[in-house]
């Protein structure tokens, strides 16, 4: 008994560890967030209040609604080359690479760009694009184009491309896990059916592979809805999100109030994603036909 309460304390502490960095560094932030969202702007600084002006500011506002429609837009479009891109991928390097060994090459050198500086591989997109990048040089060389265009550049165009190659990874390692899972005696007993490459995927592996997909996607879509650093280096004039707009409020207006209002409703936005693709995923393959 004497030797078991030491490992009881010692397993408590450990427990207890997460549960405080939760708290401290998630939970009182949203709290703080949340709090500052009712005070008033008051020039030079905002004082403690309970009042509602700042959110009835962001309705009343057309813009507010402009640019959270916009960040949907480039979200949305991230996701789904993302979703197309990286469930090809996985696709083949489960079902098509037959060497365990290079199957995990692959696999790392997509996730191997995460350990490289968000801030350079935003970066080097803008290099690739612009107007004396890559893209043009080629262009220009091989004789498509007769001088380098600034059309790649600077547009929604160049913020999609940017954001998919910056959060593919966050798509491919859910949908790899999740066809990894596949069970191959379904796939052979759906082949000894009858049932074609097409009748195969659509019956088996796909519905299979929801859960995969669904955290892809919802990892993907919130990751591109909050960045601000793509959209600043690569958007241009047109390319504001709301996570710009956040950080201009917190930065160069010193509005705090309006800028944590705009972050709670992006928070509770988030939250709604992730719980629907939580139910969604939670419907099972089932129930999904």
């Amino acid at each position: 008994m004497r030797s078991g309460a030491p490992q009881s304390r010692l397993a408590n502490v450990i427990l207890a560890a997460p549960i405080l960095w939760t708290i401290v560094f998630l939970f009182v932030p949203y709290v703080l967030i949340f709090t500052y969202s009712f005070w008033l702007k008051k020039y030079p600084t905002f004082e403690p209040a309970f009042q509602m002006g700042n959110y009835a500011q962001i309705v009343a506002d057309p813009q507010y609604l402009q640019v959270l429609l916009r960040t949907a837009k480039i979200a949305g479009l991230t996701t789904l080359a993302a979703l197309v891109l990286g469930f090809l991928f996985a696709y083949v390097l489960v079902f098509k690479v037959r060497s365990t060994r290079l199957r995990m090459m692959l696999y790392m050198a997509v996730i191997a760009p995460l350990w490289v500086s968000y801030l350079l591989r935003a970066y080097t997109w803008k290099t690739i694009l612009g107007n004396e990048g890559i893209l043009n040089s080629f262009l220009v060389s091989t004789g498509i184009l007769s001088g380098p265009t600034d059309i790649f550049l600077y547009n929604h165009f160049s913020m999609v491309v940017t954001l998919t190659y910056i959060f593919i990874p966050f798509m491919v390692m859910p949908i790899f896990t999740a066809l990894e899972k596949i069970p191959r005696n379904l796939i052979e007993a759906s082949k000894d059916l009858g049932a074609g490459p097409l009748g195969t995927f659509f019956k088996v592996i796909w519905p299979l592979s929801i859960p995969g997909v669904m955290a892809g996607v919802a990892f993907t879509f919130c990751l591109a809805a909050g960045d601000f650093v793509a959209p600043t280096l690569v958007g241009g004039p047109d390319g504001i999100l709301i996570a710009n707009v956040i950080a201009s409020q917190y930065g160069a207006a010193l509005n705090w109030p309006l800028g944590s209002a705009l972050a709670v409703l992006m928070l509770i936005i988030v939250l709604a994603i992730i719980e629907g693709a939580d139910r969604f995923e939670r419907a099972g393959p089932v129930n999904l036909g």
